[in-house]
């Protein structure tokens, strides 16, 4: 598992999921921070490793990455750590446009495709 800061490239993302998972790479991404962490087993990991390093929960988004997906669809916002009634979120995905337009500006910054 890796805190994302700065770039990572699409090769590193391939290697990443074939280890864990075959064809997807776990992340969350924090919205305020602009960094996301990824290759944990479970988002549950990924948000505790950016919780440890200064993150804060209500801005921390669970999503998937398919990195051999061309086009848009190489992002799934799918995560139990997403549910969050207190925050209006009531599903899997993410619920506010622009949280989840954020999420995606976010990964797109940080994954060198």
């Amino acid at each position: 598992m890796r805190i994302v800061k700065n770039k990572i490239t699409l090769t590193e993302l391939k290697e990443m999921a074939r280890a864990m998972f075959g064809d997807l790479v776990k992340a969350v991404v924090d919205v305020k921070r602009e960094i996301m962490a990824i290759g944990g087993e479970l988002h549950s990991d990924e948000e505790a490793a950016l919780l440890a390093d200064g993150s804060k929960q209500e801005n921390l988004w669970g999503i998937n990455i398919y990195p051999d997906v061309p086009g848009t669809d190489w992002i799934e916002i799918d995560s139990v750590i997403n549910i969050r009634p207190s925050q209006g979120n009531r599903s899997r995905g993410i619920d506010n446009p622009e949280i989840r337009k954020k999420v995606i500006e976010i990964v797109c910054n940080l994954v060198e495709r």
